[in-house]
């Protein structure tokens, strides 16, 4: 059966959809709920009502790009790495590249940088390419 245009769910829905498993894995990499509110850029009551089951106010176009920012690095990580600790636990594990520091990469996404979130991304997209 072909979904008709109408079954499909509208921008908002989607993105609603995208939050709620953002935050999923942001849990599962134990980003506390500061850290989501900065990663995603969203308030405590977007956070709150998420959470609770309810719809979040409007999502802006930063907080979308962001979601699909952690949504893209979960994807890298189950594809870098089959174990289920390694795809959650290296986000909280210091890392010695040059652009970490030694600091783990949830700690730099979690000062709620734009810039940050995207280079966190590209290094570790870089992994699937084994440039890094």
């Amino acid at each position: 059966m072909v979904a008709q245009e109408n079954d499909l769910p509208c921008e908002n829905e989607r993105n609603i959809i995208g939050l709620r498993t953002a935050i999923t894995i942001l849990k599962g990499w134990k980003a506390s709920r500061s850290q989501i509110q900065k990663i995603l850029g969203i308030s405590r009551y977007a956070l709150d009502r998420v959470v609770a089951g309810n719809a979040p106010p409007k999502l802006n176009s930063e907080q979308v790009e962001r979601i699909s920012i952690v949504l893209n690095i979960h994807a890298a990580m189950r594809t870098l790495f089959e174990n289920p600790s390694n795809v959650y636990g290296f986000m909280a594990r210091p890392n010695c590249n040059e652009f970490f520091d030694g600091r783990a990469p949830l700690d730099v996404i979690a000062q709620g940088s734009m810039q940050d979130l995207i280079e966190t991304y590209r290094r570790i997209e870089s992994l699937l390419n084994s440039t890094w």
